[in-house]
């Protein structure tokens, strides 16, 4: 019995339009990272458990595939109950069924039989290679990598399990002007995409660190800012019920309000935050780090971007200690985040290597295709189809045909023949279904007088032109 075709929950096929619209992306992003100075990295798609886990909070963690050693394995004694499959879909499938006792012992079973897990960022992995490659790389070191990532997050539009980061990162410098230099990125790669209107928003992990100093609540730092990143998702009174409901007071929410009114100006909102967090050292050392990016920025100016300060703006990674970032679209779409990042001042400590400043950002490119389609913005050259499809009249004029498609092809035009010797009709069928714009005969008449029928095939505009005018009609 044939097994059903599917795919799994969060994953996609691309047809080839869209793979040419996600190319489209990617080389106008990859093109602006090299303009920038970032060089190419890659790294494997999955790492060792222990490189992954306890990097990105308790919620991230949780979001980790991991990957099942060979062989077959038990974790119910009574039952026996075999488990195929990754752990984050065993640990899914047993979650209302286990006690707390019993999750436990899971958890500690899945360290025994799990080792490798799939990257959930490309951030993490970097750190990694940086350590593992210190005595190649000349720091500072600026790289960009372009590769998927697997969350095992509840799906919905715009994020899925499996998806493209676009990742630039500049370690071995403690700088600002990097920062600075990131905002101008973000604004270049949106201007050549065509997308005006973009926010990006800029916050720091001190102002953060600061406030719940202020406020008496530095024991749940953590609380506190992964709380405040759902403001978007779950607005003010969800985030205040989850931080009393994480041992947050009544009266530090109390504190904290002004938080959720913050509004006029950068200059403005930066000045309200130097009054708030006057006591709290750390909070000031963020106000002034920020001073310098946004003061620099405004001075510098931005092509079609908006830069805002977000004070709510957390970012729930653990490894962000400055800077951080987040992208939100025009306003006319409803879309989440497309893009992000940050300040890490000592991610690669966690693997040895100690005092290595870096600060990085990523676009979502699912995302940032979703936005393009919404608005249009693709142009229409755009397309993975031919330019001209040559129609097969036989064995004879095939060969002929592909003498001109040879030399065509030199000239970097995409033109193919049709394979078989089969009814023109069909042909030129095929050819519309393809979305082909234009139709090349050769038949005995152009072999005897060495020359091409071009067809216009959305005009119906039929010429005949030689094979240096074909190069010029299909250039165009």
């Amino acid at each position: 019995m044939a097994s059903k075709a599917s795919i799994p929950k969060g994953t996609r096929d691309f047809s080839p339009t869209e793979v040419a619209k996600r190319q489209y992306i990617i080389q106008i992003i990859k093109n602006n990272f090299e303009k920038f100075g970032f060089q190419p990295i890659e790294t494997p798609s999955f790492e060792n458990s222990e490189t992954l886990m306890g990097k990105y909070g308790e919620e991230g963690d949780r979001l980790i595939f991991k990957i099942l050693n060979s062989g077959n394995f038990f974790f119910d004694k009574k039952n026996k109950i075999e488990l195929p499959g990754t752990i984050a879909q065993l640990q899914d499938l047993a979650a209302d069924k286990l006690s707390t006792e019993e999750r436990i012992e899971l958890n500690s079973f899945t360290k025994k039989i799990s080792e490798k897990a799939l990257r959930y960022d490309l951030t993490v992995p970097f750190a990694r290679y940086v350590v593992q490659h210190q005595n190649e790389i000349e720091f500072p070191f600026k790289r960009y990598q372009i590769q998927p990532v697997w969350r095992a997050d509840n799906p919905q539009k715009g994020r899925f399990r499996e998806f493209f980061q676009c990742d630039a990162d500049v370690v071995g410098s403690k700088s600002l002007w990097q920062e600075v230099e990131l905002v101008q990125l973000y604004d270049t790669v949106f201007t050549s995409l065509g997308l005006s209107g973009v926010t990006i928003k800029i916050n720091n992990r001190k102002i953060l660190s600061g406030i719940a100093e202020v406020i008496g609540a530095s024991d749940k730092l953590i609380d506190f800012t992964v709380a405040l990143d759902k403001l978007d998702k779950i607005g003010e009174d969800g985030v205040k019920k989850e931080m009393m409901e994480k041992g947050i007071s009544e009266e530090a929410l109390v504190k904290v309000q002004p938080l959720f009114s913050f509004t006029g100006t950068i200059s403005d909102k930066i000045n309200q935050l130097s009054v708030l967090l006057a006591s709290s050292e750390e909070g000031m050392k963020g106000v002034e780090e920020l001073r310098f990016i946004c003061d620099n920025v405004s001075n510098l100016g931005l092509s079609t971007a908006i830069l805002d300060l977000d004070v709510t703006l957390a970012r729930g990674l653990n490894y962000y200690t400055g800077a951080i970032f987040e992208i939100a679209p025009p306003k006319t779409v409803a879309m989440g985040s497309i893009g992000g990042g940050g300040r890490y001042d000592d991610l690669t400590g966690v693997f040895g290597l100690k005092n290595m400043s870096g600060v990085g950002i990523s676009f979502g490119l699912d995302r940032i295709y979703l936005v393009l389609e919404e608005l249009q913005l693709f142009p229409d050259t755009v397309t993975a189809t031919s330019k001209a499809l040559f129609i097969n009249y036989g064995d004879k004029e095939a060969f002929y045909a592909l003498k001109a498609i040879q030399e065509l092809r030199k000239e970097n035009i995409k033109v193919e023949l049709y394979p078989d010797n089969v009814k023109v009709g069909k042909q030129f069928q095929h050819a519309d279904k393809r979305m082909i714009p234009f139709a090349v005969i050769a038949g005995e008449q152009e072999i005897e007088s060495n020359m091409y029928s071009l067809k216009n095939l959305l005009t119906g505009e039929q010429v005949s032109v030689d094979l240096e005018g074909l190069k010029a009609a299909l250039l165009v």
